[in-house]
């Protein structure tokens, strides 16, 4: 019979406190996306090109980088003063012809594997697209790995739908990945 961690399951009974990142943050971010992307994706690749990828991708100056532009915003996700997850969003970057500069973008969105499926994901995913959305309604963006279909069911839920693909390199690696769009949800009030 197994029996879960005692600490886990304390920190599991709090609910997760999701709150903006600030630049004194930098070193938090860096490292946990590392280690999201390491928990996710790091068997994909050979040792020498996830180390090159992570160290440009998720390194302390990429995050200070993005802390510090005032078009981008990042969320950390917190349980029993641990950092399990963090959010990336802000102009669309995806090489898709009918992006504009109007178009915002979820970066990243990353949970600690024992924090996925909770509805943290969904809570996270929430408050980021509020953001983008802060200034009306417009066109959203995601690059999603084509193997990640849990990720594009849930997309897909939340009214994406895939317009594009295209390689995301690392090192040596190039990923098939799935361009997704929301296009802008217009209402009736909307000029």
């Amino acid at each position: 019979e197994s029996h879960p961690n005692p600490s886990s399951v304390s920190n599991r009974m709090q609910e997760p406190v999701i709150r903006r990142a600030e630049t004194s943050d930098a070193q938090t971010v860096a490292e946990l996306g590392a280690r999201t992307f390491v928990e996710t994706f790091g068997y994909l690749y050979p040792p020498q090109d996830l180390a090159d990828f992570l160290a440009q991708a998720y390194g302390l100056e990429s995050a200070k980088a993005d802390l510090a532009d005032p078009a981008k915003a990042t969320w950390l996700v917190e349980a029993g003063g641990q950092a399990v997850g963090f959010a990336l969003a802000g102009p669309c970057g995806l090489p898709h012809d009918e992006v504009t500069p109007a178009c915002g973008e979820l970066k990243r969105l990353y949970l600690l594997k024992d924090w996925q499926n909770g509805g943290t994901g969904r809570r996270l995913f929430t408050e980021v697209m509020a953001w983008l959305e802060r200034d009306g309604h417009r066109d959203l963006w995601i690059g999603v790995w084509s193997e990640n279909f849990g990720a594009q069911r849930f997309y897909a839920r939340q009214g994406f739908s895939k317009v594009g693909e295209y390689g995301f390199r690392v090192g040596s690696t190039t990923d098939h990945e799935f361009i997704l769009r929301r296009v802008a949800q217009r209402t009736s009030t909307d000029a």
